[in-house]
């Protein structure tokens, strides 16, 4: 019997290990990108760094989330583009972390005077760390978890990812805008996958690209979880786009005065299928009529907030969870 007793632990040490979700932390960087996750391997990916500047608050914070995440080093630090909200904060965060590689879509082309100096001082960190530069179709090679890469210098996948590729009824009416010259319409966009979870994150990509990847058929096919793309800016977002992803829930990384958008906003809300929008700030834009309730919002107020941040936890299931850190607020959504 004692056998047996001693024995049982080894037999369940696999499953143990196989039941393991994957965390995933929204981090307030005010209106930029940081965002954790952590496989179920134990490896980490940073999406962006937030700002440089403010006393190092952004890389302070990012610090913080990955401490109580029990993560000591980053082993990928994802750059979507060269604006200085996403990639600002890398040398300073190099200071706080070891980063194990660099992942971008290679050199920045936008001419804007603050562009060239956030890619300046971000080439200057590189040779702390590995480097891979990534176009659409290859992976970041994170244990654990796929990470294919959609998007990437201007560029999308041309073939549709397994089970995706059906005509997509909503371009027809899908107006196209002006193109875009910025780095945002080069960002490095992500599909995340763990099991039967799916979430998208594609950066600041801006409205024609986003178009690209579901017009005439949709590459993408349908998600669970959607990182609004470009904060809930108004320039990104379409309809074509987010209705035919179908995501149950939404997470806008927006700025008490930056995203948020009353337009951008509505568009989530009457996605077919969306059951919950929750958002690093409250939008003073948006108001009461294009905010969610109070307790899916991770900082309330403008001028106090402590830089609370939203975590999901993800099953290979499909199912998961969504955990406010200002009011420990959590909810479930079941595997559909």
């Amino acid at each position: 019997m004692l056998q047996k007793l001693l024995f049982c632990p080894l037999l369940l040490a696999p499953f143990l290990n196989a039941a393991k979700p994957l965390d995933i932390y929204f981090i307030d960087v005010e209106g930029g990108q940081a965002t954790l996750f952590v496989s179920p391997s134990g490896q980490s990916m940073l999406v962006d760094t937030g700002f440089r500047g403010f006393n190092g608050r952004d890389s302070d914070r990012i610090a913080t989330v990955a401490k109580s995440a029990k993560v000591k080093e980053i082993n990928y630090v994802v750059i979507t583009h060269y604006h200085r909200d996403h990639v600002g904060g890398v040398p300073q965060l190099a200071d706080r972390m070891k980063i194990g590689t660099f992942v971008d879509h290679g050199p920045a082309q936008e001419e804007a005077k603050v562009v060239k100096e956030d890619y300046a001082d971000y080439e200057k960190t590189l040779p702390r760390a590995q480097h891979l530069v990534v176009k659409p179709g290859d992976v970041v090679p994170i244990k654990g978890i796929n990470v294919d890469v959609l998007t990437s210098a201007g560029d999308r996948i041309q073939k549709a990812l397994p089970g995706a590729g059906q005509p997509n009824p909503l371009c027809a009416s899908a107006e196209q805008r002006d193109a875009d010259p910025t780095e945002n319409a080069r960002s490095t966009g992500m599909l995340i996958t763990y099991g039967k979870f799916r979430m998208l994150d594609i950066g600041d990509l801006t409205w024609n690209k986003e178009l690209e990847l579901v017009c005439p058929n949709n590459l993408i096919g349908t998600v669970d979880l959607y990182l609004t793309t470009h904060h809930g800016l108004a320039q990104s977002g379409p309809p074509a786009l987010i209705h035919a992803l179908r995501p149950r829930v939404a997470i806008m990384n927006n700025g008490a005065r930056k995203g948020g958008a009353p337009v951008a906003w509505q568009i989530i809300k009457d996605s077919p299928g969306m059951e919950d929008i929750w958002q690093l700030h409250y939008s003073v834009e948006g108001g009461k009529e294009h905010n969610a309730p109070d307790s899916f919002i991770a900082n309330v107020d403008e001028t106090g907030d402590a830089g609370s941040y939203v975590k999901v936890s993800a099953e290979s299931d499909g199912s998961f969870s969504v955990t406010n850190s200002r009011n420990k607020y959590r909810k479930e959504y079941k595997a559909r």
